[in-house]
């Protein structure tokens, strides 16, 4: 699929839990905070897969562009690296 197919994809899905894998073998699972050109943001689950980090929590921070400040907490995903995306159910 292509990148926009995946941003219009992830653009959809701001606000819930997915799982994304990307052509490298990653899979993320966590909250969609935000979408751009490039990136898909999520929070990552908590270790228990039963929510979202808060924002306090340890964050993972990749793509030295916008690690820290603001976005603390956040994974960036460039959307042409997913190969895969779906709803990831969890419950509070």
């Amino acid at each position: 699929m292509s990148r926009h197919y995946y941003h219009g994809v992830c653009r959809q899905h701001i606000g819930q839990c997915v799982e994304i894998k990307c052509h490298d073998g990653q899979l993320h699972r966590g909250h969609i905070e935000d979408v751009d050109d490039e990136f898909v943001y999520i929070r990552p689950l908590n270790r228990n897969c039963d929510g979202p980090q808060h924002p306090e929590g340890p964050g993972m921070f990749f793509f030295g562009a916008f690690a820290g400040g603001f976005l603390g907490g956040l994974l960036g995903v460039g959307l042409g690296r997913i190969a895969f995306f779906r709803p990831y159910p969890y419950y509070y």
